[in-house]
């Protein structure tokens, strides 16, 4: 068995007589990877799985990429098949196949999910209960894990395969899969039925302004907007809530970063994909058991200043670091960006100087205020809606400082009454600085100059 799967190299996974084709990690006979997982069909996994493990080489097997292996249980399964008490597997081949191979080297039930496009989350709550998100909503599918020992094993291995543990001891962890999926652990004793794996995957690549348009979630006008934004390097915070679409945002922002500009990036569990070709990216450790030191997001934001970047880019302010990524912004890094969880734009300012304070000691709130004010040009607000859709519900302007308030104005803003947005037409704190750098033109079609379709207040 060893030497055959050493000399042949195998093609695609053969479909058996009677099934109809599928892509590429589909459920036999489906063009989509969503066929429930049946108890009956996890027992036949149960059945050949240990099976398959005595009848592999696992040194000529690891050697294969996941094709060939999948061509290679398959083989064995015609012949495993024969046997007097194997379950029938029928039609089922090659779906078979697949999930042995990933209980071998994947996430077992959950690796029909990661090869469908269009799950964006993957939430798993205890052995049989699994939920995905599609098109912005969650359902229930029927998958379940043999037992909670199973579960665990999965969960492990997710952990194991960027270096970290879950146990009694680590009962939390957060990794990040191959194919830059966001992965989070919380196991026993903390979760209480069983080990809860939370999935968030993100497109390769990302998505453009004009894609995230196209999906609805900005005016066109407002596409030339934040292209004016990126260029002029104008500062740039993304505030939302939680699964509101921050990140997915930041990266089509980034998308519009000049291809000569040197660009660090630092995030808790790398999730962004920028396409110039000169950047650093930067993530951030949790200490182990095994003596490494934890490395802090501002430990990386105060590495990041001696790297001498264009922009910097960090995942989500969430502590201390805000008053570094702030002093980034003011001293001499413009056009830098960041995520910070917040529900309106004023609630941002309030989070920022909340966050700073938790890294400046004993600094006024008059001083830290102004310190904000100063640093940001812009808050791009996006919410989810309850149909699923994420949108950007407001561009706001930083305009400045009246007493001792921040002064806020939307530019742009969504208007539930009739779902559309409309444009403030005002002059943006920012006009001379953008105008003085050439996007003087940009920032007026941003604006919706001269379109029919933008209502300017």
């Amino acid at each position: 068995m060893a030497q055959s799967i050493r000399q042949r190299r195998l093609g695609p996974v053969r479909t058996p007589p009677g099934e109809a084709p599928r892509s590429p990690g589909a459920p036999a006979g489906q063009a989509a990877p969503t066929a429930p997982e049946s108890k009956r069909f996890e027992a036949a996994v149960t059945w050949y799985h240990s099976r398959i493990l005595e009848s592999l080489d696992a040194e000529a097997a690891a050697a294969l990429d996941e094709e060939e292996l999948v061509a290679a249980v398959a083989d064995l399964l015609r012949g495993l098949e024969s046997a007097p008490d194997a379950p029938a597997i029928g039609s089922e081949q090659g779906r078979l196949a697949l999930r042995l191979v990933d209980e071998m080297r994947g996430l077992g039930p959950l690796g029909p999910l990661l090869r469908d496009p269009l799950v964006s989350d993957i939430l798993v709550n205890g052995t049989d209960s699994v939920y995905v998100e599609r098109d912005g909503l969650l359902q229930r599918m029927d998958i379940h894990f043999r037992d909670a020992d199973h579960l665990t094993r999965i969960a492990q291995r997710v952990a194991q395969g960027v270096g970290r543990r879950v146990d009694e001891l680590h009962p939390m962890c957060d990794a990040r899969l191959p194919d830059g999926s966001r992965v989070n652990i919380i196991a026993p004793p903390l979760a209480i039925d069983g080990a809860a794996i939370s999935i968030r995957r993100f497109r390769k690549g990302g998505f453009s302004l004009e894609e995230l348009e196209r999906n609805g979630a900005m005016h066109p006008a407002m596409v030339l907007f934040l292209q004016m934004a990126a260029q002029a390097r104008l500062n740039v915070v993304v505030a939302g809530g939680t699964g509101t679409g921050k990140t997915t945002m930041l990266n089509a922002l980034s998308g519009n970063i000049g291809m000569e500009e040197r660009v660090v990036t630092l995030e808790d569990a790398a999730e962004l994909s920028l396409r110039q070709p000169h950047v650093v990216r930067l993530e951030t450790r949790v200490s182990t058991s095994e003596n490494t030191s934890e490395v802090t997001m501002r430990d990386l934001l105060k590495n990041a200043l001696r790297m001498r970047p264009d922009r910097i880019i960090v995942g989500e302010v969430r502590g201390g670091e805000a008053l570094e990524a702030l002093q980034a912004m003011n001293t001499g890094h413009p056009g830098s960006m960041f995520t910070v969880h917040a529900n309106t734009p004023r609630d941002t300012m309030g989070r920022l100087e909340y966050l700073v304070m938790m890294g400046a000691g004993e600094i006024p709130l008059t001083v830290i205020r102004r310190q904000v004010v100063s640093a940001i040009d812009l808050i791009v607000q996006v919410e989810r809606f309850r149909d699923g859709r994420r949108r950007i519900v407001s561009i706001t302007d930083v305009a400045g400082i009246e007493g001792d308030q921040p002064v806020l104005e939307d530019i742009w803003a969504w208007d539930p009454a009739s779902g559309n947005w409309t444009c403030a037409g005002g002059r943006p704190s920012f006009h001379e600085q953008v105008t003085a750098q050439g996007f003087g033109e940009l920032m007026q079609a941003g604006m919706g100059r001269g379109r029919a379709d933008v209502s300017i207040a």
